[in-house]
């Protein structure tokens, strides 16, 4: 069975975002909502700071607290374990944020396009037509893309090459190698939920989540 996953290599990616604009292009995100965020971290004491930028997708947790929340099952996980929102059965009750220990999930309540005119404009009206309002929205790691062979879009737009999209649930897949041999983490695995995000570490000192 294939559990779909992805590493994120803190000392390889340079924040320029390319991963984020990516996303907004290939999902059609109305204005202010953005899938893939990356926060900018600095620690240390001066003259010895590091700067890491940190990526955050929705970790599509193996035991997803946000699919146990939902009262209509519209947050459900798919068989090769990508955690989806289906918008016909979005309530919009919030439940699904709530329990998100990630803060990745983001309420629409109208669909804004993010050009100046007429909403949304002609190069938006195809991917808006595929959105709802009112629901709540998060990475979907571009299933789409997926199921088609191909890579989820912030993968393949990474200059630094720090994402690495693979199956889990396979030992001799390149995502499970490195996971190994790079001695990855996940985010608050205290928790128990299975993220199926891990990070590389950087390799000066380290991150601590904050929700």
């Amino acid at each position: 069975m294939v559990r779909y996953g992805m590493l994120i290599n803190l000392n390889k990616c340079i924040g320029c975002d390319a991963c984020t604009v990516a996303c907004k292009v290939a999902n059609s995100t109305p204005q202010g909502v953005l899938w893939n965020k990356v926060a900018k971290t600095e620690y240390g004491t001066f003259p010895d700071v590091t700067k890491v930028f940190f990526p955050r997708p929705c970790m599509h947790c193996d035991d997803p607290a946000c699919v146990s929340v939902c009262p209509t099952g519209a947050s459900h996980k798919r068989a090769d374990g990508i955690v989806l929102v289906d918008y016909d059965r979005c309530i919009g009750c919030k439940y699904c944020i709530a329990a998100c220990p990630y803060a990745v999930r983001t309420f629409v309540k109208d669909l804004h396009s993010n050009f100046s005119g007429p909403s949304p404009a002609v190069v938006e009206e195809l991917g808006f037509a595929k959105l709802e309002s009112g629901v709540v929205q998060k990475c979907t790691f571009c299933y789409t893309r997926v199921d088609q062979g191909l890579q989820p879009a912030c993968v393949q737009t990474c200059p630094g090459e720090a994402r690495t999209f693979g199956d889990l649930a396979d030992p001799a897949s390149d995502i499970s190698k490195q996971i190994s041999q790079l001695k990855a983490v996940q985010i608050l695995p205290e928790l128990g939920t299975n993220p199926s995000v891990y990070y590389v570490p950087p390799s000066k000192g380290q991150i601590l989540f904050k929700k």
